[in-house]
């Protein structure tokens, strides 16, 4: 039986800023639960009604926040996996910036319409499907409105958000505050 090894995160050198140690840490752990385990929620986790004390990133879209489908790392670059969480969203909800940035992409990808922004420190969120309502080059601050969820058949009824640093994959919910606590527990004979 062959074994399956995942590489370990490099560590995020040069950081000096207290927001640049934010991301750091966030991106770290987004990268280790990615590695770790997939984010897909329990019934009893799948409604995320807070984000944590230290959350960088607020919340694209109004509460209810249910997560229906978490983020789950693909074992290789191009292997399958699910690179984002879907939070449930009716058509026509609009979707707001997590962070303050510059609006790369508002368009279409194969089916269905796309917003992608880039934030400092390497941060790239992106958010389907969504009808665009800003356009490539715009800045866009925490909480502007970047456009609304349009219909897809990827995403009926829900937005797919997903969350890049370096051109790497990990889950929003470490930007978001919404990976729950690890608690380590003793062993039982």
């Amino acid at each position: 039986m062959a074994s399956t090894s995942r590489p370990c995160p490099r560590p995020i050198g040069g950081v000096r800023s207290s927001i640049g140690r934010r991301i750091a840490r966030a991106a770290s752990i987004g990268v280790l639960l990615g590695l770790a385990l997939p984010l897909a929620p329990t019934p009893a986790e799948a409604r995320v009604t807070a984000p944590a004390a230290e959350s960088m990133w607020a919340w694209p879209i109004v509460p209810p926040r249910i997560v229906t489908r978490g983020y789950e790392a693909p074992a290789t670059r191009y292997a399958p996996g699910h690179r984002g969480i879907d939070l449930e969203a009716p058509s026509g909800t609009p979707v707001t910036a997590p962070d303050s940035g510059v609006v790369a992409f508002a368009g279409w990808v194969v089916d269905r319409p796309v917003v992608s922004i880039r934030h400092v420190g390497g941060i790239v969120s992106s958010f389907e499907p969504v009808e665009p309502g800003v356009h490539v080059g715009q800045v866009v601050r925490r909480g502007d409105v970047i456009g609304q969820v349009a219909t897809s058949e990827h995403c009926d009824g829900c937005i797919h958000l997903g969350a890049r640093l370096n051109g790497e994959y990990l889950s929003p919910l470490a930007l978001l505050g919404g990976v729950p606590r690890a608690v380590l527990l003793p062993l039982e004979d």
